[in-house]
């Protein structure tokens, strides 16, 4: 059987990927795209592409029947479903399969005995895989706590909440199978007892229709947050520390991949403790996010190889050894410091520093970019916030680690607030170095640490200084009078010029005078003095160090790299509109999203942390809650409204107290 042109059933990162593999064996391309990807990179890229109409996963990349339609319409001989939405769907490989397709996965009866993840277990268990027990959500009683409730039909984290405690168990059910829903068209959830730290270690496995099993290698995907991966690596420190350990990790991964008469890329999840003991999780039906890190340290293509057993072909008598190690990272637009808010706008600008690889299995030391998104990309509220997968592959662990660090801190990025700076911390932190990584690695080692940026007070205040000096210098350069003579300059002395700058952090307040002949005098920056400066670069000495800061300026957005951080100033209006202002106790939306529920009516009197409503964004709920207790005097939003970021979404209004009554 020959494919000839793949359509991908998924969208941004995903499909790039596959499109990657596809173009180096001479196979056509065909992209799907909704209405809010219709400038993505992947449509760009694609040979073809077919609009699905709409902008919801549930109008468009869940709708099965149009997708089929897009690859006959586009000449497709076979669709890969990528990973998410479609790809563990067992009707849509059997639609596929009967429309006359090939279906790039494994066999619609493979899907269906693992697509239910509780009766999953059930098959692993009878095929001697050790496992943890299911739990009725109806019999969990106290003694059970802390459980996790999971969506049986899906991953990535949706669909998962932890109970510690029993009068909380309710609430987060319903929530868990909104989600479920919402990500994956089924709100079947389940529980099982939630180990507090523990190591997440998957197999990697590949099978073809022949009877060949491969075991490939396996990663570590202990550090988490929101039950989903953010650090991922190949081989595991843990497995590598304690003998026998992958043997008994290989044999257990293909009995599951036998039980299941497996074809294609699969991999099994284990939970496994310091002793080396591990219990099986799950099987994920696809490939996984985080597959890059497998292919640097075997040198396999993985969706080659899924071409290749769709195609019917054998899988080599010999498995390549694994060689070195690889880190992943991904890279999302959120907020770690504020509960991981997801963020949303515009990629003004992203640049990896140096000689990076896209899509492609590194053979030696470097790093490699899988992303969905490149400059100007917006990131919308309908799909997850990743921008980037970032992979670094090093003959050791501490080499991958100190090269991926090194090309996050460099790394250039305009336009959203991001984790880039927590996986840098992450990556140098001395728990990571040693291999001390289990799921509660935010919670044992403080979150509101590794959230600190990588620019401190010092490195921003003279990145606001850098700022004014650039700003400075395209005034003058695009100035139509007297261009030669510095901003603001005056024959006797005068005031200072004057900006102001907010970070994150702080506000700074830059005055400076320039002379004649460029010398700088700055307030509070005695030790500083100007070498050059231009409209995007400026070149500062500070007590004989001399320090490049390259700015870039968006509106009022402005971004500084240099090597002392990354730091991004918003400009403070010289004059303040009054429209723009809300009233105390107002509770502003933090993202663009849907009311899907109000816990609070008009008149309410509520306390502190109560929540008011919950909002729906990127296939996520997040919880809107009174910054105080008082009465709520302003409710202008009802279920179901769009809300843009920074919509007024209530107001509380505290009680006046006896000085004021």
């Amino acid at each position: 059987m020959t494919i000839t042109s793949v359509l991908v059933a998924n969208r941004g990162e995903i499909a790039r990927r596959v499109f990657a593999t596809c173009r180096k064996n001479g196979i056509g391309t065909v992209a799907v795209f909704s209405d809010a990807d219709a400038d993505s990179p992947h449509v760009a890229e694609a040979d073809a592409s077919v609009r699905l109409p709409g902008n919801t996963p549930a109008e468009t990349y869940l709708r099965g029947e149009l997708i089929i339609a897009a690859a006959k319409a586009s000449g497709a001989d076979a669709i890969h479903p990528g990973y998410g939405f479609l790809s563990e769907n067992a009707e849509f490989a059997r639609s596929v399969i009967d429309a006359g397709l090939t279906w790039i996965g494994p066999p619609v009866e493979s899907i269906e005995l693992m697509g239910s993840k509780v009766e999953s277990k059930k098959i692993m268990d009878a095929a001697g895989v050790p496992v943890l027990s299911e739990l009725d959500p109806a019999a969990v009683t106290d003694a059970h706590l802390p459980v996790l409730i999971k969506a049986s039909a899906g991953g990535g984290g949706r669909g998962m909440r932890v109970v510690r405690e029993l009068s909380a168990l309710d609430g987060e059910l319903e929530a868990a199978r909104r989600e479920a829903q919402s990500a994956f068209g089924d709100p079947t959830v389940f529980c099982e007892r939630y180990l507090e730290t523990g190591r997440h270690i998957e197999v990697q496995v590949m099978a073809d229709r022949h009877g060949g099993v491969w075991a490939v290698g396996e990663r570590e995907c202990s550090i988490q947050r929101r039950h989903q991966k953010v650090v991922e690596e190949a081989p595991s420190p843990l497995v590598q520390r304690i003998p026998a350990m992958r043997d008994k990790l290989f044999d257990a991964s293909r009995l599951a991949a036998n039980a299941i008469g497996y074809e294609g890329a699969g991999t099994v999840e284990f939970l496994a403790d310091e002793k080396g003991d591990f219990f099986f999780l799950e099987m994920n039906t696809r490939l996984q996010v985080e597959h890059p890190v497998t292919e640097c340290t075997t040198g396999l293509d993985l969706v080659e190889l899924q071409l290749q057993v769709a195609s019917g072909d054998t899988l080599p008598d010999e498995q390549p050894e694994i060689r070195g190690h690889s880190i992943e990272v991904r890279l999302y637009a959120e907020d770690p410091a504020k509960n991981w808010q997801p963020q949303s706008g515009t990629v003004h600008h992203i640049e990896l520093p140096g000689d990076v690889a896209e899509f492609s299995v590194l053979r030696e030391q470097g790093v490699r970019l899988d992303s969905g998104v490149v400059d100007g990309s917006v990131v919308g509220v309908h799909y997850d916030p990743m921008l980037a997968k970032v992979i670094s592959y090093a003959p050791t662990r501490t080499a991958a680690a100190r090269l991926l660090g090194s090309t996050l801190a460099r790394t250039r990025i305009h336009g959203l607030r991001t984790n880039r700076d927590l996986l840098v911390n992450v990556l140098s932190h001395p728990a990571f170095i040693a291999g001390d990584t289990d799921t509660a690695f935010f919670e044992t080692h403080d979150l509101e640490k590794l959230s600190t940026p990588l620019a401190d007070t010092d490195a921003e205040r003279l990145s606001a200084l850098a700022a004014a000096l650039a700003d400075a210098a395209h005034n003058r350069a695009s100035a139509r009078v007297i261009g030669r003579l510095p901003s603001g300059w005056r024959n006797l002395p005068s005031q200072p010029q004057s900006k102001s700058y907010s970070t994150a952090s702080g506000d700074y307040d830059v005055r400076y005078f320039l002379s004649r002949s460029g010398v700088l005098s700055a307030e509070g920056f005695d030790d500083v003095s100007l070498v050059s400066a231009t409209a995007s670069r400026v070149v500062l000495e500070e007590s004989g160090v001399r320090r490049s800061f390259d700015v870039a300026v968006y509106g009022s957005e402005i971004f500084v790299d240099s090597s002392l951080g990354p730091v991004a100033l918003s400009a403070a209006p010289r004059f303040v509109d009054p429209s723009a202002e809300v009233a105390a106790g107002s509770l502003l939306a933090p993202m663009p999203g849907s009311v899907i529920r109000l816990g609070a009516a008009l008149g309410d009197t509520v306390t502190a942390g109560q929540p008011i409503l919950w909002l729906e964004a990127m296939k996520m709920e997040h919880t809107v809650t009174a910054p105080t207790a008082g009465v709520l005097v302003e409710l202008p939003v009802a279920v179901g409204q769009q809300v843009e970021v920074g919509s007024v979404l209530a107001r509380v209004e505290e009680p006046a107290t006896e000085e004021e009554a």
